[in-house]
């Protein structure tokens, strides 16, 4: 469970890095990974609650590191639409 866990934050923060790494010419593309993370959140609190929420506190971490990207992807579509 840790290495599905660990796989999926992975990727996640590649296509964040991603998302940022390349010029924005419009905001569509940063929305459809905003999208995969918003189910990324929600498919770690099924997984969370299908382990009893029993996984040292990792899940909890990686919900937590999923939200902040997604917190901050969501300031990075704002100022992409700013132009900033």
């Amino acid at each position: 469970m840790k290495n599905i866990l660990l796989a999926i934050v992975t990727s996640l923060l590649l296509v964040v890095s991603l998302a940022y790494a390349q010029k924005v010419k419009d905001t569509s593309d940063l929305e459809k990974v905003h999208e995969h993370i918003r189910e990324a959140i929600d498919e770690m609190n099924h997984a969370r609650e299908a382990n009893h929420y029993d996984m040292a506190g990792h899940g909890a971490k990686a919900e937590e590191h999923l939200k902040s990207a997604e917190h901050e992807l969501k300031l990075a579509i704002d100022a992409a639409k700013a132009g900033k």
